[in-house]
């Protein structure tokens, strides 16, 4: 007969691991002796073995009592059962770690890697970060809420981001951010928008973009920063639109 230590050293393990088989019912725990110590036997060695075997195999505790009471068949089915779950469980942490990898690329954590592409191409053309960090926060918004609805918008974003027209303008009115709002380029700017606007609406296609929905529409306002001059650009826009 053996002391627990002597039973660890033997089996590989730690005492503590040893306590641990004990209280989760894996391994028979023997009475003591007259001197208060337990003594351990060889039956208690090979079961020890046993149990250490399968966890070092990736077998979760809670099924390893089932394991060693199976018959040949059972255990085959159940190590089945187990390897799937395992392959699961790979395939998640393999996702996780991509998703980790992309704490270093700061845009592409919260947004699709299409809003990602957008915001590094408009950064490329020179539109400022406090710009492109608003873009992103209202688009981890417009994803989360409405994620079917977003991934059209940011088609028709991606596309447009293409026309110079509209690169010139955007840079224009990210430059407006730090204007007087009684700077005469507002109306200016305003007015050549709107006609950008008309002339790429004038195509049913992209007519067909869902509307933002009001209270959406109102938290996204409210997510952006503003500016003097961008509060009055708006109300230039909002008065050209009035009939």
């Amino acid at each position: 007969m053996i002391t627990i230590g002597q039973l660890a050293d033997y089996a590989g393990v730690t005492v503590k691991a040893v306590r641990h088989y004990h209280e989760r019912g894996l391994l028979e725990e023997p009475p003591r002796d007259s001197s208060g110590y337990r003594r351990y036997g060889a039956a208690h060695a090979v079961q020890l073995v046993k149990i250490r075997t399968l966890a070092e195999a990736g077998v979760p505790l809670a099924r390893i009592k089932e394991l060693l009471a199976a018959d040949p068949e059972r255990f085959a089915a159940a190590v089945e059962e187990i390897d799937r779950d395992l392959v699961a469980r790979a395939e998640e942490l393999r996702r996780t770690r991509e998703r980790i990898a992309r704490l270093g690329s700061g845009e592409r954590l919260f947004v699709s890697d299409e809003v990602a592409g957008y915001l590094e191409r408009i950064e490329a053309l020179g539109v400022s970060r406090r710009t492109v960090q608003m873009e992103r926060d209202i688009w981890i918004l417009l994803q989360s809420v409405s994620p079917g609805d977003a991934a059209a918008w940011i088609a028709d974003k991606r596309d447009a981001i293409t026309d110079p027209r509209f690169q010139e303008l955007y840079l224009e009115y990210d430059a407006a951010f730090a204007w007087s709002p009684d700077d005469p380029r507002l109306a200016a700017l305003a007015e050549r928008t709107e006609r950008w606007m008309l002339d790429r609406h004038s195509d049913p296609e992209s007519a067909r973009l869902p509307m933002l929905d009001p209270a959406l529409a109102r938290l996204v306002t409210k997510t952006a920063p503003s500016s003097p001059a961008w509060d009055r650009l708006a109300r230039i826009a909002e008065q050209r639109h009035r009939p």
